[in-house]
């Protein structure tokens, strides 16, 4: 299973992003795909406050939960307590060290386009890679 994070979903809704059609071909591939709640404010921020498009992260929202089959994970006092480790561990906010300890806790693939901050250090796989069975 992979979970995908914010930068992912951006991506698909923004056709001059370097990953788009890779992370268009993750969407598109029917295999099973997790997002966590923040996810929803990640891609609201991103798409409906810096990009313009308020519609756009609207549709892109819903695509989130029905894409995850209503299975969208919720952070929890757990999750937070793993992702304060994470994130004071390798250096990073608490969105992506929630990421990172969500994945690490069901044991899913991170995909991430966070290249700083994710994937040069070990912790994601950009949606191109992801894209491989």
């Amino acid at each position: 299973m992979r979970l995908l994070d914010a930068s992912v979903w951006a991506a698909l809704a923004l056709p001059d992003d370097e990953y788009h059609a890779a992370a268009g071909a993750l969407v598109d591939s029917g295999e099973p795909l997790m997002a966590l709640d923040l996810t929803l404010f990640e891609v609201a921020n991103v798409i409906a406050v810096k990009a313009k498009k308020p519609q756009r992260a609207r549709r892109l929202s819903r695509l989130i939960v029905k894409r995850c089959g209503n299975q969208v994970l919720r952070v929890d006092l757990d999750l937070g307590d793993a992702a304060i480790d994470v994130a004071s561990t390798h250096g990073l906010t608490a969105y992506d060290a929630a990421y990172v300890a969500a994945a690490r806790r069901h044991g899913w693939t991170l995909v991430s386009a966070d290249i700083a901050d994710l994937v040069s250090k070990g912790l994601a796989v950009t949606p191109d890679v992801a894209d491989y069975p």
